[in-house]
């Protein structure tokens, strides 16, 4: 996992592909949060290879925002002692930031959220779970699913007395 710090050394050599990035400086490093603006120009050959863990996105800057669907534990599932609540996540791109809040508070167990899969109709789509007790449900606590792509993000809340029983 990178830190709050991100190096991005671009190595290149030729295989054989049609665009190259270059990137002022070759050496750049940001902080969560900032943006950096790489160029690409065709060529006959390109491979792009990056330290472990580093994942660089070039994407369209006028990407739409995700669109959310947030559902409830259902009934049946209140019953065995467990509560799921399922964010679905339907995105331009095939990859996503998804995170949660209970309360305002994020969250981070609990939560499985899938990988990104290509829709019929060019679209992604994925879902993020988050498992919490029944108690915690029937508090009316506001619990929140976050999807960020890029710099566009949506979020839906949900709690027990906006749902219909």
């Amino acid at each position: 996992m990178l830190g709050t710090l991100c190096t991005l050394i671009t190595v290149l050599s030729c295989v054989s592909g049609q665009k190259v990035l270059t990137q002022k400086p070759s050496i750049l490093t940001l902080t969560k949060g900032q943006t950096a603006t790489l160029d690409w120009v065709n060529i006959n050959c390109i491979t792009v290879v990056f330290g472990q863990g580093t994942k660089l996105i070039v994407t369209d800057s006028s990407l739409p925002a995700p669109s959310l669907t947030l559902l409830p534990p259902s009934s049946e599932e209140l019953k065995t002692d467990k509560a799921t609540l399922v964010c679905l996540a339907k995105t331009a791109v095939g990859f996503a930031d998804v995170s949660w809040t209970s309360g305002g508070s994020a969250v981070t167990g609990g939560v499985f959220t899938s990988s990104a899969e290509q829709q019929s109709d060019k679209t992604f789509g994925l879902s993020s779970f988050l498992t919490i007790k029944p108690s915690e449900w029937s508090s009316d606590r506001v619990f929140s699913c976050k999807v960020s792509v890029g710099s566009q993000t949506s979020e839906k809340s949900i709690k027990k007395s906006d749902c219909s029983e």
